[in-house]
């Protein structure tokens, strides 16, 4: 679960970066908002989360046929539930900027 999480993180500490108005050179270490990267970050970071999701889906089916053990389906549906609430969020937080963006006088 690491690679996720790891994901997630540069996806946070770009937007918090991105908030401060950091330039590119001061941000590498919050994911380098250089031209394409921080798009290419979140598609990965929804990717992975699709692919969790997925995951958790077949464990689930697998312990209904009793062909998993019980604490692997719910560790992988809880995994799933985070990684939809982090998707969720960013989402949230990106339509934020959006609507603060067009607020902003001309």
């Amino acid at each position: 679960m690491t690679a996720p999480v790891q994901g997630y993180m540069n996806a946070v500490n770009a937007y918090q970066s991105a908030a401060r108005g950091m330039t590119n050179e001061s941000s590498k270490d919050a994911g380098a908002l250089q031209q394409g990267e921080f798009s290419n970050l979140v598609k990965s970071a929804i990717e992975e989360a699709v692919k969790i999701g997925q995951r958790g889906e077949s464990l689930s089916i697998a312990g209904i046929n009793d062909r998993a053990d019980i604490s692997q389906v719910v560790t992988a549906v809880a995994e799933a539930e985070v990684a939809l609430k982090t998707v969720v969020t960013i989402r949230d937080k990106v339509i934020d900027a959006y609507k603060e963006i067009i607020r902003m006088p001309m």
